[in-house]
C-alpha cells in the first residue's frame, strides 16, 4: 500500500494530465473536465503508459474535476456521460497501465462549484460521495482529495474518503501565504491531519520553490502540534516567481501563454533532490509536467529508489548522450556542470522577465464566484472584461 511504501522510501507521482492532454487535443481549456477517459480512453492510457515508462509509482486515475456539479457546470456537456461513468472508466484505465508495472492507482477529487457557489457542508459532501463510490465500487488502493484553495472544502472531502477506509492524501493549491480564506499554511496541515488525512502537502498553482516553502510551512506545524503525517509535493512546471496567492491562474499568461516559464529537466533534478532533503516522500508532480520531467525526478533519486526508470534506457543522465553527437561543440556540452548551471533565454526580446497578476481577490463566498448550470453569456464576458 501506499503508506507502507512511503515508510519504506520515497514514492514517484505522476505528471499533468488536462495540460498534457489539453495540448494533445483531448480536453477543453475552460472547463478543464476528464470525460477523454470515455471519449478517448487510448489517449489517456497512453499517458498513463509514458508516466509509468518516466518512474512514476502511482498512476492517479484521470478523475480532476470530475465531480457531477463540475461536468455540467457552465453550460459543459461532460455531464451527458453519467459522473459515476466518468470516475470508473479513469479508474480501469489507471489499473490496466499500472498492472503492466508495479504501480498504485489513487482515485482524486478536487474542489467543487458547489462549495464556491456557497453551498454548505452536507451538500458539497454529496458531490464528493458519488466520486468515493466509483473508486471504491473500482478498488482503488488509495484517495487523493487535491486541488483545494480552502481547507474547510478539503477537510469535507477528507472526512468522506475516510469513511472507505482507504488511506487518504489531501493537497492545497496554497503556496506558505495560507489558504483564501486566511488560514495560515501551518494550520492548513494541521487541520488536515485532524479530518484524517494520512498524507498532507500542495499541488498545483506554484512552481517547486512556491510548493517547497510551503511545504515547508506545514512540517513546522505538524511538528508543532505533535502530529507525524508524510509529506506530498506536486507543483507546476512553470516557473512562478512572480505570482500573488492565488497562484498562476492570476497570471496574464494563464493558461495559453505559459510555455516560455516552463522547467527544464535539470530544474526538475533540484526540485526532486530538495523536496527530497525536506523530508517529502511523495514526490510527484501537476500541471505542465510531461514524462521527461518525471524522468529526471526518478534519475535524480534512483540511488535512493535502487533503480533508474525504464525511460532511462533512451536518456543517459546529465547529457551524457551528446557523447554520439556529430557537432563536437554539441560533444562538449555532455556533462553535468554544462547543464547544472545553465540559464535558458527565452528567445523573445520583447518579453519581460516578471508579468503583473491580476489580483481580482476574488474567492469563496464573493458574488463573482458562484458557479451556474447555464453557459456563460457574451455580455456576462464584456462585463468581465471591462473590470480587467
Amino acid at each position: 500500500g501506499i503508506l507502507e511504501r512511503l515508510d519504506e522510501g520515497v514514492v514517484i507521482g505522476d505528471g499533468g494530465f488536462v495540460f498534457a492532454l489539453e495540448k494533445r487535443g483531448y480536453v477543453k481549456a475552460g472547463p478543464w473536465t476528464p470525460e477523454a477517459v470515455i471519449e478517448h480512453p487510448e489517449a489517456v492510457k497512453q499517458l498513463h503508459r509514458e508516466f509509468l515508462r518516466a518512474g512514476s509509482d502511482v498512476m492517479q486515475c484521470f478523475t480532476f474535476y470530475a465531480s457531477e456539479d463540475k461536468l455540467e457546470n457552465r453550460g459543459n456537456k461532460a455531464a451527458h456521460h453519467g459522473v459515476s461513468a466518468v470516475n470508473e472508466s479513469a479508474c480501469k484505465i489507471a489499473r490496466e497501465v499500472a498492472n503492466e508495472g508495479d504501480a498504485l492507482i489513487a482515485g482524486g477529487m478536487s474542489q467543487t462549484p458547489t462549495y464556491l457557489s456557497g453551498g454548505n457542508k452536507e451538500t458539497v459532501q454529496k458531490e464528493f460521495q458519488k466520486q468515493a463510490d466509483a473508486f471504491v465500487k473500482c478498488g482503488v488502493d488509495f484517495l487523493i482529495c487535491e486541488y483545494f484553495e480552502h481547507v474547510e472544502e478539503a477537510t469535507w472531502a477528507v472526512e468522506v474518503c475516510k469513511k472507505t477506509g482507504l488511506a487518504v492524501a489531501a493537497t492545497l493549491c496554497i503556496n506558505d501565504e495560507g489558504d483564501m480564506h486566511g488560514v495560515s499554511t501551518a494550520d492548513c496541515a494541521v487541520k488536515l491531519a485532524n479530518a484524517g488525512a494520512d498524507i498532507v502537502g500542495i499541488n498545483c498553482h506554484f512552481d517547486p520553490d512556491g510548493v517547497l516553502a510551503g511545504l515547508r510551512e506545514m512540517k513546522k506545524g505538524l511538528e508543532g502540534a505533535g502530529l507525524k503525517r508524510h509529506l506530498m509535493s506536486q507543483p507546476l512546471a512553470f516557473k512562478t516567481p512572480d505570482v500573488n496567492k492565488q497562484g498562476f491562474i492570476d497570471l496574464p499568461e494563464f493558461p495559453f501563454g505559459l510555455e516560455p516559464r516552463i522547467l527544464t529537466r535539470w530544474d526538475c533534478h533540484r526540485y526532486a533532490r530538495e523536496a527530497y532533503e525536506l523530508g517529502v516522500r511523495y514526490i510527484g508532480a501537476c500541471c505542465g509536467f510531461e514524462p521527461y520531467h518525471v524522468r529526471a525526478m526518478s534519475e535524480e533519486l534512483a540511488k535512493e529508489r535502487g533503480c533508474l526508470p525504464a525511460a532511462s534506457e533512451k536518456h543517459d543522465m546529465w547529457g551524457g548522450g551528446l557523447k554520439l553527437h556529430t557537432k563536437p561543440w554539441v560533444r562538449a556540452r555532455a556533462r553535468r556542470d554544462y547543464w547544472e548551471n545553465l540559464h535558458p533565454s527565452s528567445g523573445r526580446p520583447d518579453s519581460a522577465a516578471f508579468s503583473k497578476p491580476n489580483a481580482w481577490g476574488v474567492t469563496a463566498g464573493d458574488d463573482l464566484l458562484k458557479q451556474q448550470r447555464e453557459a456563460t453569456t457574451q455580455a456576462e464576458i464584456s462585463k468581465l472584461a471591462s473590470r480587467s
